[in-house]
């Protein structure tokens, strides 16, 4: 992939730091209303958020999204999508981090690199049903155990069960 050239000086040198550190690993960049958005594979996840906020310097985890894409599906990638929302004090940067997963598919928990990631994996595990790989407590947060079945998935009944 080739890494183009965005109009944010700060957010280019760490878009360049990204490629020449990971280089054809980075599966998609975009830069759209201030912020850079990279995809990268489940495999490459904690390496990459590791990576930023050690050596980049992206020192909160703001927001962790998760998004079923069973209705829109985009051809070749597994059904769901999950979001790293990424924010660098005192620059100002924003950053997204982008992977996907299918149903059965563990993504690495980032827990060890971001404490606040604990409550939003709990919550996309809940809502979603997608296992997060080392997370020191996955349980339902909202939910309770005996509840069936995951409400943000795009087969949940609208009525409920």
């Amino acid at each position: 992939m080739s890494v183009a050239t965005i109009d944010h000086p700060a957010l280019q040198a760490v878009l360049d730091a990204l490629a020449a550190r990971f280089n054809d690993r980075l599966l998609e960049t975009r830069f759209e209303k201030g912020e850079l958005s990279v995809r990268v594979a489940r495999g490459d996840l904690r390496p990459v958020l590791a990576f930023l906020r050690n050596e980049q310097g992206f020192n909160a985890l703001n927001d962790i999204i998760g998004l079923d894409n069973a209705n829109a599906p985009v051809a070749g990638r597994p059904r769901f999508s999950v979001l790293y929302q990424l924010y660098k004090f005192p620059d100002a940067l924003r950053l997204r981090v982008v992977t996907d997963a299918a149903e059965d598919e563990p993504l690495p928990s980032i827990t060890g690199l971001y404490k606040s990631a604990d409550w939003a994996e709990r919550e996309i595990f809940d809502m979603f049903g997608l296992r997060f790989e080392g997370h020191p407590g996955l349980t339902r947060i909202y939910l309770g155990d005996d509840f069936k079945g995951h409400p943000l998935r795009k087969e949940f009944p609208l009525a409920g069960e």
